[in-house]
């Protein structure tokens, strides 16, 4: 132990995965995440089995997560937990256990903004990775939230274009479950756009009243209409076209995203670009953005898929820099299902 290290646990519990990591100062130690199978069946997640897992998750991951770190946890200065957004009774397992690991152990507790984190996530420390420089922009995207973020510092962030309506993945998830593919269906998506043509059917994009805002339902129903249609005069349509379809949602959406994200960088004079969140796990997500880095002279910022998902390890980043500054949280703070960046 290196008594002049800040050690971390972080806890993550805002859906369905539970995750816990141990930071050693910004490096990540251990970062095990426990999955929750059981939401497949049911074609999307189920709170009140979410937070059950949680239950039967988080004494095992704890205990597998300091055996990596190869740490006691007597050694621990703090621990972090997702106080929201997020479901309300995976929140409460989660920041439940904290505050008595917090009280047990006499050290800091630590409430994290989900949404920060996924951000913060950009400041982990990793071999050959360079962090973007502040400000910069970062396009936030997953199952719940998609939004522009204006990062100034690292406790500084504004919102200037959020959903309005669906969020991305919920985009991406829908459109999977009307073409058949399971819960969750956007890495199904992204597996046979791959192998198709993106620019094979041509989907609407939607307009917006402010200009940096998304809007995602209107493509769930045209998704909807052009299969209805389609299927009217073929039966076997999705089956024979089912790469080329993926393709083209795939697509649709990745310029929706690409579109607003150059119209925030022009009207921000800002080029540092990053991207986080689940959906920043697509492979053609990733794609446009490289290419977007040539084309417009962005420098973009794309993190390794571990810390994409829900993760413990960018809790635990925040939690290194609150830690810094001594922004602890009291033992009455309660997990909220909304919060706000």
């Amino acid at each position: 132990m290196d008594k002049n290290s800040i050690y971390i646990l972080a806890i993550e519990s805002s859906c369905d995965d539970t995750g816990v990591a141990i930071l050693q100062n910004d490096n990540v130690l251990s970062n095990v995440v426990a999955n929750q199978e059981i939401h497949t069946k049911y074609g999307g997640v189920v709170p009140e089995l979410a937070s059950r897992a949680h239950q039967q998750h988080i004494i095992p991951t704890i205990i597998e997560a300091l055996k990596q770190a190869n740490i006691d946890k007597s050694e621990l200065s703090a621990i972090a937990f997702t106080e929201g957004p997020g479901l309300l009774g995976s929140l409460f397992v989660g920041s439940a256990f904290a505050k008595s690991m917090s009280m047990s152990l006499q050290i800091p507790l630590i409430g994290i903004n989900h949404m920060q984190a996924h951000i913060m996530a950009h400041f982990i420390k990793e071999e050959g990775y360079t962090n973007p420089k502040f400000p910069f922009l970062c396009l936030t995207v997953s199952g719940g939230h998609t939004q522009i973020v204006k990062v100034s510092d690292y406790f500084s962030m504004t919102v200037i274009g959020e959903t309005i309506d669906d969020a991305v993945g919920e985009a991406f998830d829908k459109s999977a479950k009307l073409l058949g593919f399971p819960y969750p269906g956007g890495p199904y998506i992204d597996k046979h756009a791959q192998l198709g043509n993106p620019k094979a059917y041509d989907f609407p994009h939607p307009k917006t009243k402010k200009v940096l805002d998304f809007s995602f339902s209107g493509l769930k129903t045209s998704v909807l209409y052009f299969l209805q249609r389609n299927l009217k005069e073929n039966p076997n349509f999705i089956k024979e076209n089912l790469n080329d379809i993926c393709a083209s949602i795939q697509d649709t959406i990745i310029q929706l995203l690409l579109k607003k994200l150059k119209r925030a960088a022009d009207l921000h004079q800002i080029n540092d670009i990053a991207i986080a969140g689940g959906v920043s796990a697509n492979s053609g997500l990733r794609k446009a953005l490289r290419e977007a880095e040539q084309t417009f002279g962005w420098n973009t910022f794309i993190p390794k898929f571990e810390y994409t998902t829900d993760n413990a390890a960018m809790i635990g980043i925040v939690g290194y820099y609150k830690y810094l500054k001594q922004d602890f949280s009291p033992l009455s703070v309660s997990p909220k299902a909304r919060l706000k960046l």
